[in-house]
């Protein structure tokens, strides 16, 4: 090999290699602008245009991704006095039960933090790098309301760039599909809570939250059928996995959970949950034209305190743990080892078959935010809703924005891989 290679560098002009070099670099990095002149007190939004004008050239620079050597998901929340970068009047894309600040909530330090890796930094999204990078790519949200929650938050962040246009197919908001023209960035969004095949049974069901038939070893035909022409997967569940349920598998039932069906056994939760991710997971590494990156995004904890979630829970602080504040335990820390377990075993099976799975890995981040939550500001004081304080999901701006800080840098090390990759095989063909 060496021998190869060096036959043919003395074939080679240097000047030949060092250019070449160069115009791989420059076409896999993505540009760098100067990110504190898009705070939100500075945005004017034209809510009537689709696109905003072009960016200057002059502001372009290079900049390289964070080193791997260090863990961008273990840190603490520090002050971030130029957040947040957009407000609940310049986003037409905030969900209601979200939108915690036109529903009154007093406070806004909880817009004001920024995560702060151990050993490093993590830069604040920039939404034109972003945009750079997913020009003539696609992205889809697969999963729950939480993985909604998320869309929205970077369809948020990208609007002080360009708002997209509804590309979907029809009505259903389950299924949406947005399209950013300038960059020709295709964004989706697959209503999936369980990820597998589900039939809700009935909707009232033994604890009013319905109860529904899960068949385990079949994935959801609505995304699994669709999703071989993205170029990358964002995957989340767990939260709808603690509803009462009746599991199947090769359309025998098996058992359930909280069911209260006569003869039926009774299995933890998270039989059915790992059981779901695995078939999920597996039936992705099984797609044959699929080339794409697979993200599962790990499960962001609720903060209900002193009641369940129908009991008078609710979560009212107002800033976030540090890290030797708290920890994670109970069924959050079941979901959390098994999406981790899950996903080794998955990304082992892929590396064989070209298949590439990333963790992205959100669970400590959010473990430490119970100030994130909308609580009783995502409806109006009288307003009949099922779930009256809220500490599942997140404000808009909110904690969830720091999401897209850490996508961004997932896909600068994509880049990176790319191009090592690139000059490997540049190296071998030589």
């Amino acid at each position: 090999m060496e021998l190869l290679f060096w036959r043919n560098a003395q074939r080679t002009p240097r000047i030949v290699v060092l250019v070449s070099l160069t115009l791989i670099i420059l076409g896999l990095i993505p540009l760098y602008h100067p990110f504190n002149l898009y705070a939100a007190d500075v945005i004017v939004v034209n809510h009537s245009s689709k696109t905003s004008q072009p960016y200057q050239t002059k502001d372009q620079k290079i900049k390289i991704a964070e080193e791997d050597t260090c863990d961008v998901f273990i840190g603490d929340w520090v002050p971030n006095p130029d957040g947040p970068y957009y407000t609940n009047t310049t986003c037409w894309a905030i969900h209601e039960h979200q939108n915690c600040m036109k529903y009154g909530r007093p406070d806004t330090d909880f817009l004001k933090w920024r995560w702060k890796p151990k050993g490093c930094d993590l830069p604040i999204f920039n939404p034109y790098q972003f945009l750079d990078m997913m020009r003539n790519k696609s992205l889809a949200f697969i999963g729950d309301s939480v993985g909604r929650n998320q869309m929205q938050s970077l369809i948020c962040l990208l609007s002080r760039v360009e708002y997209p246009i509804d590309i979907s197919c029809d009505d259903d908001q389950n299924f949406k599909r947005w399209k950013y023209i300038t960059y020709n960035f295709t964004l989706a969004a697959y209503w999936s809570p369980f990820l597998v095949t589900v039939k809700e049974s009935d909707p009232d069901g033994p604890s009013h939250t319905g109860l529904f038939n899960l068949y385990l070893d079949e994935p959801d035909a609505k995304w699994i059928t669709q999703i071989e022409q993205f170029d990358y997967l964002i995957l989340n569940s767990a939260h709808w996995f603690t509803r009462c349920s009746v599991y199947y598998e090769k359309n025998q039932i098996i058992g359930c959970r909280y069911c209260g069906l006569p003869n039926v056994t009774d299995l933890p939760i998270n039989y059915g949950y790992q059981k779901a991710l695995k078939t999920t997971l597996e039936a992705i590494n099984r797609l044959k034209n699929y080339k794409g990156v697979t993200f599962l995004r790990t499960i962001a904890p609720s903060h209900f305190e002193g009641g369940e979630w129908n009991k008078g829970g609710n979560c009212i602080r107002r800033r976030p743990f540090r890290s030797n504040e708290t920890s994670l335990d109970g069924l959050t820390l079941e979901f959390y080892m098994t999406q981790v377990e899950e996903f080794k075993v998955a990304s082992d099976e892929g590396k064989k078959k070209g298949k590439r799975f990333r963790l992205l890995d959100m669970t400590q981040a959010m473990l430490l935010r119970p100030d994130g939550h909308p609580s009783r500001y995502g409806h109006w004081p009288n307003e009949n809703v099922v779930l009256y304080n809220d500490c599942v999901h997140w404000c808009l701006p909110g904690p969830i924005d720091s999401w897209s800080d850490f996508l961004l840098h997932m896909l600068k090390l994509e880049g990176r891989r790319a191009l090592e990759e690139s000059l490997q095989l540049n190296l071998v063909c030589c």
